[in-house]
């Protein structure tokens, strides 16, 4: 929208929130040459460069400016229909002059009937929305896990729970997570504060944001969105102990796991489905397997896949690094990343990554590969994004000159 009367019209077909979109951002001083990805924006507005920020000229009053000239075309309009407020007409599309666009040659072929179709509705019926959804709170089972997280949200006392799980019960973690953040900042709680053990099949989003200081183990298997965005929690899945099934070979939790996370652990011993890690910027992920998609538009943190990739694996991954044994490099996206051999300083953090996942989950595949890891590690690919591998040496090299890391990484990203 860039105009009042887009406003109008919006509300008229029964818009009750309006986006502006790239209108601000052309306020502000974009002037769109769409080159964002490439940190050369000339005004300063997509960039990290310090040179190009310093041409940068936008002020937070021009989008203020803006938007009171919205405000007042929208009052200039309401008053032409005789209304005082938005709310009058949402939904009023009778008020529409539609001719013009049902005759346009743009609209041939296309029914618009739909979407002007007025409701058959009495005069004083609203058409807006006037309810207050009703999400349920109340009945979440993060109410008991507060209750009894007492003592560590209050004093940072440990507290071991308990509890069975089931599938209705969906962010299990997320209140719990809020209140450790709302009581004790960014920082959170010493990890493993709050350990809880939960027994059954979990819903969507289980842990998701959760903070420093919370760690969740489930025993059992979970739906889609296990993680996202954590913040410094832990999150361990397992199968149930009483499962016969081979955890390599099985899917225990669904897709789009560790979605936007920023830190913490998610260790899974079992295969997953798609888009696995998408836009993990920081967190550290181990799984027994991943569908499509694993590590799309990852940007940080470290990955351990032991097992099956599917295909298009890091399509857009700019930052971190995974590794993944007896990879298929036919199923790797290597737009942004190369396939390397697992070095020596590389190979200490996996040995100590997969301790770490055998001790937390059992893994009987992380503890074949233990057994005999000097072996081991050549089954092991290092998926490394390059611009990412130029940071990392640009930063080595900054320590070891004493120079500032930040100035050399823009030399080097911008010749």
């Amino acid at each position: 929208m860039k105009t009042g009367r887009d406003v109008i019209i919006a509300a008229l077909l029964g818009a009750e929130e309006f986006g502006f979109a790239t209108s601000p951002l052309v306020v502000s001083g974009c002037i769109m040459m769409r080159v964002c990805h490439l940190d050369t924006c000339p005004v300063g507005v997509a960039t990290q460069n310090p040179e190009l920020r310093k041409r940068f000229t936008g002020k937070p009053e021009f989008v203020q400016t803006f938007f009171e000239y919205i405000a007042t075309e929208v009052r200039e309009w309401l008053a032409r229909l005789g209304y005082q407020s938005l709310d009058e007409i949402i939904g009023r599309a009778e008020l529409l002059d539609t001719k013009a666009a049902v005759h346009h040659w743009k609209a041939s072929g296309l029914d618009l009937a739909p979407i002007l179709e007025v409701p058959n509705i009495s005069e004083n019926a609203p058409r807006r929305n006037t309810t207050v959804q009703d999400h349920g709170l109340e009945k979440a089972l993060d109410n008991t896990l507060i209750e009894l997280s007492k003592a560590a949200l209050e004093n940072k006392e440990p507290v071991r729970i308990q509890l069975q799980i089931q599938n209705r019960n969906r962010t299990v973690g997320t209140m719990l997570g809020s209140e450790i953040t709302k009581r004790w900042g960014g920082a959170g709680l010493p990890d493993d504060t709050i350990d809880i053990s939960f027994h059954g099949s979990a819903g969507q989003s289980l842990g998701a944001f959760i903070p420093r200081g919370l760690t969740i183990r489930l025993y059992g298997d979970t739906n889609d969105y296990l993680g996202k965005g954590i913040s410094g929690g832990r999150l361990i899945v397992r199968p149930d102990e009483k499962a016969s099934f081979e955890s390599d070979e099985n899917v225990i939790a669904g897709n789009v796991i560790g979605y936007g996370a920023t830190s913490g652990e998610i260790f899974v011993r079992g295969i997953v489905g798609e888009r696995f890690c998408v836009r993990n910027s920081g967190a550290t992920a181990i799984v027994e397997g991943v569908g499509d998609h694993g590590c799309e538009y990852m940007t940080g943190g470290t990955v351990v896949v032991l097992g099956i990739t599917g295909r298009n694996f890091a399509a857009g991954m700019s930052g971190g690094i995974a590794f993944v044994l007896d990879l298929n490099p036919d199923r790797v996206n290597t737009e942004m990343v190369d396939i390397l051999p697992v070095s020596r300083d590389h190979s200490e953090k996996l040995q100590s990554l997969l301790s770490k996942f055998y001790a937390e989950t059992g893994s009987k595949i992380a503890h074949s590969l233990l057994e005999n890891f000097d072996d081991s590690v050549k089954r092991f690919s290092l998926v490394m994004p390059r611009d990412y591998a130029r940071v990392l040496t640009v930063i080595d090299r900054a320590e070891r000159e004493g120079r500032v890391a930040e100035e050399m990484i823009m030399e080097a990203l911008n010749g």
